[in-house]
């Protein structure tokens, strides 16, 4: 069944449009790439995705009409991320405030989803940590942990390796595959074209103001060994 349902969807970027007639359907417990050379609209739709960013004209539907406040999402990191001055454990809770939402303070509800979500990504132990002493790998899993606290049906990642030496990387998608496999639908943004078809499930290729590509990994694959116009990302 449809999660998330994208009917002629056009957006700009700047002023520039980035995203043209992108129709498209993702499913409950699908594991969607997204990729594409740099300004093609990837984040932009993302944002979309998230309601961060207004549509041209189209439509974003959602089953049975789920907020877009709801889904999880692991931005690309920035200097003020890297350097939050907070612990683990209250970088991850805040993932609970939805939206314009104000909260004096936290309930058991969201406490126990904090835990949950460490434990799950196997950083309990560092909850009392302050976030700006942790490594790269472990800060990324404490924002992913975040994310899943806004969401336990839907996490969108843009490019949630990028930095990461190759063993944390490692790491990181194993633990969005696990992830993917208990359920969670994943969107994710990634440049590492040979990594995402041999996790995901479909691919999505966007080229400028078009799209290249929309179905399945294996499809995406066979195309690019048969000498598909894309074979050299492969």
């Amino acid at each position: 069944m449809s999660l998330i349902t994208l009917n002629n969807l056009n957006m700009s970027y700047e002023g520039k449009r980035v995203i043209s007639n992108l129709s498209l359907e993702i499913e409950e417990g699908d594991y969607l790439c997204i990729v594409g050379e740099n300004g093609t609209g990837k984040t932009t739709l993302l944002k979309g995705l998230l309601g961060l960013k207004k549509i041209d004209s189209g439509s974003i539907v959602t089953k049975d009409g789920t907020s877009l406040e709801k889904i999880g999402y692991l931005p690309q990191q920035t200097p003020v991320q890297k350097d939050f001055p907070a612990s683990v454990r209250e970088v991850v809770i805040s993932g609970t405030i939805s939206g314009s939402v104000f909260k004096p303070f936290y309930s058991k509800k969201d406490k126990k989803k904090a835990i949950e979500a460490m434990k799950k990504l196997e950083i309990d132990h560092l909850s009392k940590k302050s976030f700006q002493d942790l490594s790269g790998g472990q800060k990324q899993r404490v924002l992913l942990a975040r994310a899943i606290c806004a969401s336990q049906k839907v996490l969108v990642l843009d490019e949630p390796v990028n930095g990461l030496d190759s063993i944390a990387a490692q790491e990181m998608y194993e633990i969005i595959d696990k992830l993917n496999k208990d359920g969670i639908t994943i969107i994710m943004i990634s440049h590492d074209i040979k990594r995402v078809i041999k996790n995901s499930k479909h691919i999505l290729h966007l080229g400028q103001q078009k799209t290249m590509f929309s179905g399945k990994s294996s499809e995406y694959k066979l195309a690019a060994e048969n000498g598909g116009f894309w074979e050299r990302n492969i």
